[in-house]
């Protein structure tokens, strides 16, 4: 029977499991405190970094439905819990990690598929969601001028024409 303090932190994990966006899973072996606090502080608002234990992160896991990460939390773990947007989460870690050696990325969970960490890398060199958007709506912006021009063409053409066909008449008169 487990005991009720690690019952309390399985229950706890899980929960983050499930109302996480994505999971980042990182190791941390050889990072100080300070380091440690200022890689909490660059996630802030899009992710909280928590570090856990092995055994009872992977039976949380497998509690949440995420037991495809369970095998891959071996070694000194710790694991971003993202709840903003995962693009800025895994850009976050992926800048620190340039700086610091000690940070190495191993794995992430996005809408349950499970990605490597060169997926996890792939994902930070996506643009924002914002900016994605913004994008978007330039190109159906474009799409709906180029539209409303077309429907307009024949219009102004045949305004042309009576003009011109009425300056002809006055130049011949």
């Amino acid at each position: 029977m487990a005991r009720p303090d690690k019952a309390a932190t399985i229950a706890e994990l899980a929960e983050r499991f499930r109302d996480a966006n994505a999971v980042l899973l990182t190791e941390y072996r050889g990072l100080t405190v300070a380091e440690m606090s200022k890689l909490r502080r660059s996630l802030a608002g899009v992710a909280s970094f928590a570090v856990v234990k092995n055994t009872l992160a992977a039976i949380a896991a497998k509690e949440a439905g995420l037991e495809i990460i369970a095998d891959e939390l071996v070694g000194p773990s710790a694991i971003a819990f993202v709840t903003g947007e995962p693009v800025e989460a895994a850009k976050a870690l992926r800048e620190f990690s340039k700086t610091n050696d000690k940070l190495v990325i191993k794995a992430g969970v996005l809408e349950g598929a499970l990605l490597s960490k060169d997926g996890v890398l792939k994902l930070a060199d996506l643009e924002s969601r914002e900016v994605l958007l913004a994008k978007s709506a330039g190109v159906l912006k474009a799409a709906l001028y180029q539209a409303a021009y077309m429907f307009t063409a024949p219009a102004s053409k045949a305004v042309r024409t009576v003009e011109a066909l009425r300056e002809k008449q006055a130049g011949e008169a």
